[in-house]
Order: structure tokens, then sequence, then C-alpha cells
């Protein structure tokens, strides 16, 4: 297993990373008011006047919203609390209309879980979940549209949030970068949360601290509102560097938030970070108790898609796939249908290799996702048929894929049309394995002591067939043919 302490000048040390994920609930209205949340509207254009802080407008909770927390908090195997409290969390900011965000903070509607991360090099880490609660979001302050004035948009002022806490339990950056995305596939297959990071849909406020390997935690920054993965890794990659450089300096490291830039590849202070008791947190009066039925949880629980755990169980079970294929297969919920729906009454191992190598890497090239694949789960399965029936070589097949994203239509239909089929006539091929051989004396010399060099010899007569020759065929055919 590869150490994950960092060497420095005083030694190795340990760093302890703890986040915190703001995933904006994916509801068609907002948490206590029915204003839309549709991203990208004209600002303050889905506002409402619960949202506005217009005097004796009272909140309403949504329901869905509340939903989809609890099947978030089943999703993640964490305790869901029948009784929940909302609570004002006071601060004053321009885009915080009522001088308070509606929050939880003593009594929240989900309590701990647990979260399993594969990480790259096949070992996994159990990361503990604290706390899941439900939060209204802000507006945003735009600071670029005037030269002498900031403009307020309250488009997601009271948007539902789920801030899903995790215990300090990652250990590197690479830790954190795949929990994250562990995180963000979860709440995808359970539609939760869209996890469109660059949206700022999923964004996390990532605590790190450093210590002397078995020492007690040391002071932790908090680093806020960091909203891609790669940025993650670079955030806690350059705060430990700045703590460890403090603490071997002599200094000590003062708790604050931070900003992470990415231009710079570094961290900065932006404020000395606020304690609970700066907010005055008291539960909202204008808000009754949560409470849940434990049938209305159960019924939560029993209409619960296969999460990728699970699948990826089922993959390997059912058909054979190693550990790490199975992992790439489940990391978002469409490879893994489009991946069953090809792989049915088919050989598993070639759908995978197909749909992991072929398709994903020509999808990556093109910046698509699956779901905009030119070559549907159909066409693809065509072709496989078209390999283990035998009318198509490996080589073809990779021609045939190539027709089908470009141009589309029929698997089977192409391969007759122009003439794709391989050759298995012994005779036609014959010419050209006798052609090869009357060539190449003394390769045909060196073949008799190095049978291995067949295959040079196969080579050659693909390529003179176009690839269209059997290879079995072929290699039959010259093994009689050498005398090997």
């Amino acid at each position: 297993m590869k150490s994950k302490l960092i060497k420095s000048a005083s030694g190795d040390w340990e760093v302890v990373i703890g986040m915190e994920v703001h995933a904006q609930v994916t509801s068609r209205s907002k948490l206590f008011s029915g204003a839309s949340t549709a991203f990208g509207g004209e600002p303050n254009s889905h506002v409402s006047l619960v949202d506005a802080a217009m005097p004796g407008m009272l909140p309403v909770i949504n329901e869905e919203c509340i939903k989809q927390a609890v099947r978030t908090g089943l999703g993640l195997k964490a305790r869901i609390n029948l009784k929940s409290v909302f609570d004002r969390k006071n601060y004053f900011y321009p885009d915080l209309p009522p001088g308070y965000q509606i929050s939880q903070y003593k009594s929240p509607l989900v309590g701990e879980g647990e979260v399993i991360v594969d990480l790259p090099d096949g070992e996994t880490v159990t990361v503990g979940i604290e706390r899941l609660h439900l939060e209204q979001d802000a507006g945003k302050s735009l600071h670029d549209r005037h030269s002498s004035m900031s403009f307020v948009d309250l488009n997601r002022a009271g948007v539902a949030l789920m801030e899903i806490v995790s215990k300090p339990d990652l250990r590197s950056s690479e830790d954190a970068k795949a929990y994250i995305a562990k995180l963000r596939t979860i709440v995808r297959y359970l539609g939760t949360c869209d996890g469109d990071m660059e949206k700022g849909n999923l964004r996390a406020d990532v605590n790190v601290s450093v210590r002397k390997p078995g020492a007690p935690l040391g002071t932790r920054c908090e680093i806020k509102n960091v909203n891609s993965i790669r940025f993650i890794g670079q955030a806690i990659e350059h705060e430990a560097r700045r703590q460890i450089e403090i603490l071997e300096d002599g200094g000590h490291i003062e708790q604050e938030t931070r900003l992470f830039d990415p231009n710079k590849g570094e961290t900065r202070s932006m404020r000395n970070k606020e304690e609970a008791h700066d907010y005055r947190y008291f539960p909202d009066p204008d808000l009754l108790p949560l409470e849940l039925t434990a049938a209305y949880v159960e019924d939560l629980r029993l209409h619960l898609p296969e999460l990728p755990d699970e699948k990826k169980g089922r993959f390997m079970r059912d058909y054979g796939l190693s550990g790490y294929d199975a992992g790439v297969l489940v990391a978002e919920r469409q490879t893994a249908d489009f991946f069953e729906a090809v792989a049915k009454g088919r050989d598993a191992k070639v759908a995978t290799n197909w749909v992991i190598n072929d398709l994903a890497g020509r999808l990556n090239k093109e910046g698509r996702d699956i779901a905009a694949s030119p070559v549907s789960a159909w066409q693809l399965g065509a072709i496989l048929d078209l390999i283990s029936a035998g009318t198509i070589s490996g080589k073809i097949a990779k021609d045939l894929f190539e027709i089908c994203w470009d141009e589309g239509g029929d698997p089977h239909a192409i391969v007759e049309a122009r003439g794709m089929k391989q050759v298995t006539d012994l005779s036609a091929i014959e010419t050209v394995v006798d052609d090869i051989i009357a060539k190449n004396p003394d390769k045909v010399e060196q073949a008799k002591t190095k049978p291995a060099l067949i295959g040079w010899f196969v080579g050659q007569v693909m390529k003179a067939s176009g690839g269209k020759a059997n290879p079995q065929a072929v290699n039959e055919l010259l093994k009689t043919k050498l005398g090997i």
C-alpha cells in the first residue's frame, strides 16, 4: 500500500481531511417557497415574496425536498431521525435578505452513515458520515456588472441544499477526490442531486489539518466552496504544504476560512473561522419540528434504486467482471445500463472491453457523455454478434464501429452492402499464403526453428487481405504449409 504521509524537512506528516459537501436538491421548487429552481434565468426572475423576505411572509416546507434528503440519507446507510428541527443561523450578508439562513443545527434530519470509497490502487476506505441536514442557499452578489456598485441576484436564494458532513477520515488528496466522486455517483443514482459542479450544484468546503503520525488532531483550516474534483485535490496539496511549512518554522496554525485560487494553485485567507455560537442559532419560530413516521421512511427505502456498491457486486457476481472493470462501469448509471443492454446474452468480458475502451475512449476524446453516444447499445450488440458468429474479424469490427459512429445504420446491413465479411474460404486465403511464403524463404527457414514467427506471417496475410481473412483459418493453414 502506498504511504499517504507527506515527507518534509522534520520527517513525516499526516494530513487529515473532513468535507462538508453542499448538494443542491433536485426539486422543481425551493425549500420554503414555490419559486422555480431552474438554472440560468434572468436575475431575480425566480424569486417569491418569501425568498425576498417581505414582511409577514411565512415559510412553507416543500415535502419533495424532505423526501429527497431522506432518500439520500438511506443511500448513505445513515440513521434517519424521525424528529428534526429547523433553526435560524444568523449572519448578515447582502444576498441573504432576512439576515438569517434557515438550516438545521442540533437536530438534523439524517444522522451517522458511511460511504465506501474505492481508490485507484485497489484499496478501499470507509468514510464516516457525521450528518446530513437541509438548509437554504443564499443569493449571489455580482461585482462585475458596474464600476461602483454590486448587484444582487436572488434566484438561488431559498434553493434547497443538503449539507453532507463527513468525519475526518480522509488522509490524502487522492482519498478526498475519490470520496467526492463516489458521493456524486450516489446522489446521481438516487436522482436527489444532478451533481453538476460547474453550475455549483455540488460544491465542497474542505477542512484540512496536519499532524505528526499518531499525534492529536491539529488546528484545521476550511477551504470554502471548491467546485471541481481536480481543484479539491490541488487545494488540499497546497494547504497541507502551507501548514507544514508554518509549523516547521516554529509558527502555529490559525483556525480560519480560506479560498482556493485555481489560477495560482494556492489558498488564501478569507476570514477568521466563526464558531457555532457566532451564528446565534435558535429554533425557527415559524416552523414546527419536522416529524416523520417509520412507515414513511420504510416506504422510501423500499423504492430506492440499485445503488453503485450493490450494482458493482452484482456485475462481479453475474458477469464475472473484475472489481476494477465493474467499478468503472457503475461509476455512471447510464454507462451501467448501456453495458447491461450490450452484455445481455453475450460474452460479458468482450462487452466490457468494447464499452470501456472503444466506446468510452471515443466519447472522452469528443467530450460527450454516454447519453449522446452516436453508437447505440443495440448497434454495439449487433457488432459483437457479427464477431462471435465469425462474420467479421476484430479488425473489421473496429472499422464497422467507426462507420456506425459517423453514419449510423444497421451493422448487419452495412457488412452486407460493403462486402466486409471476413473470408473463411481456405482456397481464397491459400493463394495469399502461398504468395507470402514464396516471397520470404529466409523467414520460412527461421520459422521452423522459431515457431513464434508464425505471428509475422499471420500479420502479412491479414494485411494482404485487408483484414478480411479469418485469423484462425490463416493460423491453421500456415502451420500446415510451414510444417510447424
